[in-house]
């Protein structure tokens, strides 16, 4: 659901009065308030072992429960996209990050309690200090190693990560 149809009062001041702006915004006729809804930052991790494997994980929680995901998740406030990367990893994984790289980003739509959240993910590469001892947290439910040529991007339940696999499976030229 937009976010315009969700917010029919000010969250300033609680008038009824709070109009569409623009695609991307509300504005309050009573006091002047303006709530821009832009992308939220997000971050993914592409972690390939040693064996050309690539780590993926179960989803916990929703949306997309129970289907395949990358590491990763939301930057925090004054947290860099780089931080988050790390942060997430260590706080679903147990592990610590080495050897980061950017790759590249996409737009996603991202639905939560009902409200259809704009994101831009970030996609990394990375590699950990040890790969024996991770242990699913958070929003982990489980994890696993597959060959890169192996993948299912139907199998991932995020739109921006089907496509980002893809995208990097398309780098790696593997069909």
């Amino acid at each position: 659901m937009h976010f315009s149809s969700l917010f029919q009062y000010c969250p300033r001041c609680g008038s009824h009065s709070f109009i569409q702006n623009n695609e991307k915004s509300k504005r309050c006729e009573s006091c002047g308030f303006v709530l821009y809804v832009n992308a939220s930052a997000a971050v993914a991790a592409f972690i390939v072992n040693e064996k050309g494997e690539m780590l993926v994980c179960k989803r916990a929680k929703e949306p997309a429960k129970g289907a395949l995901d990358l590491p990763g998740g939301f930057v925090d406030d004054n947290e860099t996209a780089e931080e988050a990367v790390v942060r997430e990893i260590r706080e679903e994984l147990n592990a610590n990050v080495t050897d980061l790289k950017y790759l590249f980003s996409l737009p996603n739509q991202y639905e939560y309690s009902g409200w259809t959240i704009p994101t831009l993910d970030m996609f990394f590469t990375c590699q950990l200090d040890n790969y024996q001892n991770l242990q699913p947290s958070d929003d982990v439910e489980a994890y696993e190693f597959i060959r890169i040529d192996e993948l299912n991007t139907e199998q991932f339940g995020l739109n921006s990560i089907k496509k980002g696999v893809g995208l990097f499976r398309e780098q790696l030229k593997i069909k």
